[in-house]
């Protein structure tokens, strides 16, 4: 009689483990201007390193009345899934040890990775780069900000200008040695008011690639069906409209977002 086949263990999804997996505190990320904690999450077998943000340890925004950055962290990721360009890690809300919260799956960071911010000596970029702003460096100088001209930059500046990003800084990009872009911390996001402050001004004015063109189309799909269903239970009815109206507007225009002059377009300090 042969022996029986082995089967081997299913593969668990990054959403699976997130969601199921035991969530185990392993320290604190202290550089958070919220309650951020470093987790490990365990389940069936398999185990990863995830970053847990407890509701009850977020700071009330006034200009954020509604929901919590929980919510608008998972909406983030929702929007980021439904492009197909997966620019935001796995991002579910869960129950953990100090109650509901946003529980992401950590992201390393490949420190050999080219730099995709800087600041030059120089009145333009160089080829490779595209162009901020001015910023005062000290002793009354300035210096050039820019940033990489980068299709996964780019594709992070689309996102943002459809969730209304107000706090997209260089320490929220996050590049991997596979060659991987993600973004994070999506927790001042989709307000109606236009507050997009970005470092990806770059390709302000500029025509949208087919690339977004399609991506916007699809998006703009979604919103309509199970998409619009699942951020229906993570922001307000008026935020989710509004969502829908910036897609609207940029498939209109065709181009990118240029800043409105209402709102500071670029965060500061820039990291």
């Amino acid at each position: 009689m042969s022996a029986p086949e082995r089967i081997p263990p299913r593969s668990v999804t990054p959403g699976e483990l997130l969601v199921h997996g035991e969530l185990k505190v392993r320290g604190r990320i202290r550089d958070a201007s919220n309650a951020a904690l470093f987790c490990t999450v365990a389940h069936d077998g398999q185990e990863a390193s995830c970053v847990y943000k407890p509701v009850a340890g977020e700071r009330p925004l006034w200009d954020f009345p509604d929901g919590t950055l929980a919510q608008r962290e998972v909406a983030a990721y929702e929007v980021a899934a439904a492009t197909g360009w997966d620019l935001v890690p796995p991002t579910v809300l869960r129950d953990g040890p100090y109650g509901e919260g946003m529980c992401q799956l950590w992201i390393d960071i490949d420190p050999e990775s080219a730099d995709l911010l800087a600041l030059v000596d120089a009145e333009e970029p160089e080829p490779g780069w595209k162009a901020i702003g001015f910023a005062e460096v000290g002793e009354g100088r300035t210096a050039l900000l820019v940033h990489a001209d980068d299709e996964r930059l780019r594709r992070l500046a689309v996102l943002d200008a459809v969730i209304n990003n107000a706090d997209r800084k260089g320490g929220h990009l996050l590049p991997t040695a596979e060659g991987r872009l993600y973004g994070i911390d999506h927790g001042v996001t989709f307000n109606t008011e236009n507050k997009l402050r970005t470092l990806l001004w770059g390709w302000a004015g500029e025509p949208l690639t087919g690339d977004a063109v399609e991506a916007l189309k699809g998006l703009r799909e979604a919103l309509g069906g199970a998409l619009g269903a699942r951020l229906a239970e993570l922001i307000t009815t008026a935020e989710l409209d509004a969502t829908r109206a910036r897609v609207d507007a940029l498939l209109t225009t065709g181009k990118h977002p240029e800043p409105s002059g209402e709102w500071p377009a670029i965060p500061w300090p820039p990291v």
